[in-house]
């Protein structure tokens, strides 16, 4: 089985820094709310492996968790670009620049994942 790592700066704790509330702040008790779906449903598959259910019927939940999270990926996608990335290029072109590369580098990891 292949494992799935996060980068390494988001390991490590070491995310980058935004000055004032991130774009994601006025939905961030709806993307919660999805993530505390998806926490559940991942803890089903975990029950359903544990009980020995059909392998196809598992696989149609892992499909399932992996679609919620690219949901919640877009969304937040979405968010980065109209608030974050909009915000640094009103500071400066090289802020605004920094921060599209950023963007287009996390877009690079979701699409090879």
């Amino acid at each position: 089985m292949t494992e799935t790592t996060a980068p390494t700066d988001v390991l490590d704790g070491a995310a980058h820094q935004h000055d004032g509330p991130h774009g994601y702040a006025s939905d961030k008790e709806a993307y919660l709310k999805r993530m505390r779906r998806i926490e559940g449903q991942v803890r089903g598959i975990a029950r359903m492996i544990d009980e020995d259910v059909y392998c196809i019927d598992i696989l149609t939940q892992v499909s399932a968790v992996t679609k919620a999270l690219q949901a919640v990926s877009i969304g937040l996608v979405e968010d980065h670009l109209g608030h974050c990335v909009v915000d640094a290029a009103r500071a400066s072109e090289a802020e605004g620049a920094a921060k599209v590369k950023e963007a287009a580098d996390a877009i690079g990891r979701l699409v090879r994942s």
